[in-house]
């Protein structure tokens, strides 16, 4: 029995995916039984790295998603469109997708797998979250069993890249990114890596899988690194932390508004100053993990690169072979309910202001004698719990002090810094990272 593959894209993740499947010896015996029957490219005659046969080259994309011959799809272009369109379209002629296209899942999801499920077919996307970490099918399966509480991941090589060079070498944010663009290791428009949206993407479709419901992108909050600088590295680094780009999901049991008593999501991304005995401290360069704590299984870490062409492509690979091994023994026309995805309900999400963190804030103050006990009062005011406050030293003639609060409810702080800015010794609060 042979399956028909139609790829779209011959980049980076394409030429790795068609180097596996063209090359099946010492590997998973059903991929000898996987074809590539049409591959999709902007430029049918630009030399490639891969030896692919001229003839099954084609840029009409649309040609290869209505094609008969084909059983399955391959997205690897990226963007939102025409890779949404091409998806929708391949779903409506009984194609199977696999994609790495985490914007689209992301945004699109519902739409897409709302189609898939009308027809009866797989929409599969290990890829899209941490390259070759596998972490989107234990999800689905492995973990299937678990009430999942929280699910933190690194999920962004470049700004781990950029941030554990930082730290390493005492940089600032600007000098680094300049040196990831010229590696390679960053695009040259970095937004959106160094603004959060890609990790956003990512943590939306690892939520949605983890919390069984489907989540609203939008609803999001999304912070980036931009504003991290050298000092408060620094300062992370004696008082035990290493700051962090994390996207987080987490359960919230027992909502701290009185407007709804089910179960809501905190869902962010933001840098976050991490203890150095946590295991995403010792995540480094463009390497990417995912934490889960659940019930019964305690926690679990996925670790590995979370990009390039061997990683992703090798996840692209591995959900081929399980639509494969699917059709082979599927004798009804109903997706396998541990491969598919079937959320119908939306999330509640919290909003920031409710979501219960620490908060590292540092501030320059003019050299007035009583301004840690105005910080102190103003803060104890709107119950914000302080685990330490320390004045550093002085930085532009004037005093740098540095603040670490206790667990503490995002509005309150919020409120407590706006008093704070109204006071006549505050210069500035240059920086306002959350602690995990």
């Amino acid at each position: 029995m042979t399956f028909k593959i139609g790829l779209l894209g011959l980049g980076t993740v394409g030429t790795g995916t068609a180097q596996i499947l063209l090359d099946a010896a010492g590997r998973h015996p059903l991929l000898q039984e996987l074809e590539i029957a049409k591959v999709g490219v902007r430029s049918p005659d630009k030399p490639r790295s891969v030896d692919i046969p001229t003839d099954i080259l084609t840029a009409d994309l649309e040609a290869i998603v209505t094609d008969p011959e084909i059983d399955i799809v391959v997205e690897l272009i990226g963007g939102l469109e025409p890779a949404r369109s091409l998806i929708l379209q391949a779903i409506s002629h009984g194609k199977h997708i696999v994609t790495a296209n985490k914007a689209v899942i992301a945004r699109y999801g519902e739409e897409i797998f709302t189609a898939a499920n009308e027809k009866g077919i797989y929409v599969m996307l290990e890829a899209a979250v941490g390259g070759g970490i596998p972490v989107i099918q234990p999800l689905k399966q492995s973990l299937g069993s678990n009430r999942i509480h929280t699910a933190i991941g690194i999920v962004n090589g470049t700004t781990n890249y950029i941030l554990t060079r930082m730290q390493d070498e005492g940089a600032d944010f600007a000098e680094v990114l300049a040196d990831a663009q010229n590696l390679g290791y960053a695009e040259a428009d970095p937004t959106a890596d160094v603004d959060g949206l890609d990790a956003a993407d990512k943590i939306a479709i690892l939520a949605s899988l983890a919390f069984a419901g489907r989540i609203k992108r939008e609803e999001i909050y999304t912070e980036g690194i931009r504003q991290v600088n050298a000092a408060d590295i620094a300062y992370a680094d004696k008082l035990g932390f290493v700051i962090k780009l994390l996207a987080i999901a987490k359960r919230e049991d027992n909502p701290k508004s009185a407007q709804s008593t089910e179960d809501r999501l905190q869902l962010r991304v933001h840098p976050t100053l991490v203890p150095k005995s946590h295991p995403l401290a010792n995540i480094n360069g463009v390497f990417n993990a995912i934490f889960l704590s659940g019930e019964p299984i305690g926690e679990v870490m996925f670790y590995g690169k979370g990009a390039g062409a061997g990683p992703t492509a090798s996840a692209v690979v591995a959900d081929i072979l399980n639509v494969a091994a699917v059709l082979k023994t599927e004798t009804e026309p109903i997706p396998h309910p541990l491969l598919s995805c079937t959320h119908h309900h939306y999330c509640a999400i919290a909003p920031m202001e409710d979501v219960m963190t620490r908060f590292y804030t540092r501030f320059l103050t003019e050299d007035y004698p009583g301004v840690i006990g105005q910080l102190g009062t103003i803060f104890g005011n709107n119950g914000v719990s302080l685990e330490s406050v320390v004045q550093i030293g002085m930085r532009d003639n004037r005093a740098e002090i540095v603040v670490v609060t206790h667990d503490v409810r995002e509005g309150n702080f919020n409120q407590a810094l706006e008093e704070i800015r109204q006071l006549e010794a505050i210069a500035s609060i240059p920086s306002l990272l959350r602690v995990l």
